[in-house]
């Protein structure tokens, strides 16, 4: 899942050696996915609205769902 988000993320970013995704893993075997970019980037990781970042959470969640987890992806500031 670290693979895919960073995958994303270096496609749409216009620095892609800034993007930065970092895993965690909680007590109860949920993972949170950190995304950190250029600051410059940040808005096109988010997109209009957030819609970029909702479309990325989606992805994830239902590849997540596949392997039976939960994930969640945070951006960075």
């Amino acid at each position: 899942m670290k693979g895919l988000v960073e995958y994303i993320a270096k496609s749409i970013v216009t620095i892609p050696d800034a993007v930065v995704v970092t895993e965690e893993t909680t007590a109860d075997k949920n993972v949170i996915l950190k995304l950190q970019v250029a600051p410059e980037d940040r808005g096109r990781v988010i997109g209009k609205q957030g819609r970029t970042a909702r479309a990325m959470r989606t992805i994830l969640s239902a590849s997540s769902t596949k392997i039976n987890k939960r994930s969640v992806l945070e951006i960075i500031e």
